[in-house]
């Protein structure tokens, strides 16, 4: 099995880089147990302009939206998109069929718009605050980025399709012995900021309470709409982002 190959393949989903033609005997399910490298790239070239910004005399709360709309830039919304999704298909609809109907439509409803908000409100805040040890955040940045996309493997580990077709169908074919190099991978990362000068509790705080907010994301989607789809992949990153990068800026206080 080729690991560049795998890794290509994993950050042409997660992202938007113009990168060689998948090769053919790259397989997506099996890609997606570089998802961490793959978001800890993504993390890293989204703290580039944070640093930049502050070495520039930027304000912090600047800085933390540079940061953020990279970030987007490079993933094209992925995962801000099925955030809103799975906020409008749960807050809106009344049956389950309602329900993924409404995280199909592109549009976006007031429970979506709330969502992001929240979510853009809770990252910048929280980079701002980390702002306060430049040195410190970049590991944070890189963490954050490498469990949010182990989060994404979550749902599709453990809940089954809630549609017969999408990403998250085909994204399901990954199996738990495929999905183990991933929690290494992300486990490795999470400790990167002790490296940075934070403490190890920290670390595992942060790990832990991503791993609740994605379990209690699961739990929901299970009873909302029976399973999983490629929305509540996205949503899942978007909640394990927001839980690593709370738990650090707490830690700077």
């Amino acid at each position: 099995m080729n690991w560049r190959h795998d890794l290509l393949a994993c950050l042409g989903f997660f992202s938007r880089l113009p990168l060689p033609e998948t090769p053919a005997d790259a397989n997506f399910p099996r890609a997606l147990r570089l998802a961490p490298v793959a978001g800890a790239l993504l993390g890293l070239a989204s703290a580039l302009p944070f640093l930049l910004a502050l070495n520039w005399g930027e304000p912090p709360l600047v800085a933390a939206l540079l940061a953020l709309a990279a970030g987007a830039l490079l993933s094209g919304g992925l995962h801000e998109d099925g955030l809103a999704d799975v906020a409008d298909g749960f807050g809106g609809g009344f049956s389950r069929e309602k329900k993924l109907e409404i995280m199909r439509d592109s549009r976006i409803g007031a429970f979506g718009a709330t969502a992001l908000f929240l979510s853009l409100g809770l990252r910048a805040a929280a980079l701002a605050a980390l702002a306060t040890v430049p040195g410190r955040a970049a590991p944070v940045i890189v963490a954050a980025g490498a469990v949010s996309r182990l989060a994404c493997l979550t749902p599709l580990l453990f809940l089954p399709p809630a549609r017969s077709d999408g990403s998250g169908r085909t994204a399901a074919a990954l199996t738990p012995e495929e999905a183990r190099p991933a929690f290494a991978w992300a486990l490795g990362f999470a400790i990167l900021p002790w490296f940075g000068g934070f403490s190890l509790a920290a670390c595992l705080g942060a790990l832990a309470l991503a791993g609740v907010a994605v379990w209690g994301l699961c739990a929901l989607a299970r009873a909302q709409i029976g399973g999983q789809t490629g929305d509540v992949a996205g949503a899942a990153q978007q909640l394990a982002e927001i839980s690593v990068l709370l738990v650090f800026a707490g830690a700077t206080a």
